[in-house]
């Protein structure tokens, strides 16, 4: 991705102003300056002020808090599944005792950004907006639970991929859940961000993809709600389609989330052997071989959310989920191996409400040899 000085300085003024950086600020970077989170919303705003940085050679959980409490940090960013490992660590009653006012950072869940709230005491900025330049969202304090804030401006709206139309305003029901997400999900686009976007640098594939019908599209998906306010509903390629019906992955890993023993959680399709997907999910615990995998099954049938097509028809048990180096879970890699893994996966059995039984190794082998009768082997 290119991304100019002018740019740069742009954003970090703009960073300045949202999350209120000063001189004095010190900033906690745990987070790879390779990825536009801690490079523009962390460092630019600090060079432009002349804040102090402290870099870390990688995200550590346990170090976190030591770290923020020796260099006296006050801000902070974080990317991906980040505040779940916080989370994971053993509480103590001086938590609180530091001197982290603020952090910034995307995708976590309302329930983590509440308990890292009252945990370490420091606000939290849930945001949006990609490193290309498109599809900017402002911070709004009458924002609901759950919304990124309101579009910057008019061009960035929700739209249809096939029809290019707008996507109709989501409607709720008393949990939150989106009753008519085949008609409100779709993906965000900035009408007007072709002239914010500098481009990938020796990609024109990578460009055309990007810009499209004059538009900039951010390749990840959202609603906005009857009031304006818009939310984030996963990447392009995390809405599953099981029975005809349109799942979002990142609704059902919210759910696996509250879970107080999941540290984090990926969602992702499988290939069903006879038509479509299934859903699967991959947890991590910090104990699998004791995991009560029948207490966390009564969990999922009490999830309205879920639904009947929600709940994951595999498990998988890990005590280390592959993540990238900004702590997103690789999803890629658990999509292909599937369900060949020496780790404890679980299969839905159930008729009317849902039991896990583990899968042995005859059983993934009768499961793969249900493919080759159907005639979709290919797809392993």
């Amino acid at each position: 991705m290119k991304c100019s000085q002018g740019r740069l300085a742009q954003i970090a003024h703009l960073a300045t102003e949202k999350f209120g950086h000063v001189r004095s600020d010190v900033d906690y970077c745990c987070m790879p300056l390779f990825h536009g989170n801690a490079l523009m919303a962390l460092w630019a705003p600090a060079l432009a002020n002349g804040a102090t940085v402290c870099l870390t050679p990688t995200f550590s959980a346990s170090r976190f808090l030591p770290d923020v409490r020796y260099f006296g940090a006050t801000f902070f960013t974080y990317v991906g599944k980040a505040l779940g490992y916080l989370l994971a660590t053993p509480e103590r009653a001086d938590d609180a005792d530091n001197q982290l006012a603020r952090g910034f950072g995307t995708e976590a869940s309302p329930e983590d950004q509440a308990q890292f709230r009252r945990r370490f005491g420091a606000e939290l900025f849930e945001g949006y907006g990609s490193s290309e330049g498109g599809g900017a969202v402002v911070l709004d304090p009458a924002a609901p639970p759950g919304a990124l804030g309101r579009p910057a401006h008019e061009g960035v709206v929700v739209v249809d991929p096939e029809t290019l139309q707008d996507c109709a305003a989501a409607v709720f029901d008393q949990r939150g859940r989106v009753l008519n997400a085949d008609a409100a999900v779709g993906e965000i686009v900035d009408k007007q961000g072709r002239r914010g976007f500098e481009g990938y640098y020796n990609n024109d594939d990578a460009d055309a993809d990007r810009i499209r019908n004059g538009w900039y599209w951010t390749g990840d998906l959202g609603y906005l709600d009857a009031a304006g306010f818009i939310y984030f509903a996963g990447r392009r390629g995390d809405w599953i389609r099981v029975d005809g019906e349109n799942m979002s992955a990142l609704t059902i890993e919210r759910v696996l989330r509250r879970h107080p023993l999941v540290i984090a959680a990926g969602v992702y399709a499988v290939p069903d052997p006879r038509s479509g997907d299934q859903v699967m999910a991959s947890i991590e615990v910090a104990e699998p071989d004791s995991f009560d995998v029948d207490g966390f099954t009564q969990y999922l049938s009490a999830q309205e959310e879920l639904g009947s097509k929600g709940i994951p028809r595999f498990l998988r048990i890990s005590a280390n989920l592959p993540v990238t180096g900004s702590n997103k879970v690789l999803k890629r890699e658990l999509q292909e191996q599937r369900w060949h893994t020496d780790e404890p996966v679980f299969r839905w059995v159930g008729r009317g409400g849902p039991v896990f039984l583990r899968m042995s190794s005859d059983d993934k082998t009768a499961l793969d040899a249900q493919f080759a009768a159907y005639g979709r082997q290919r797809l392993l």
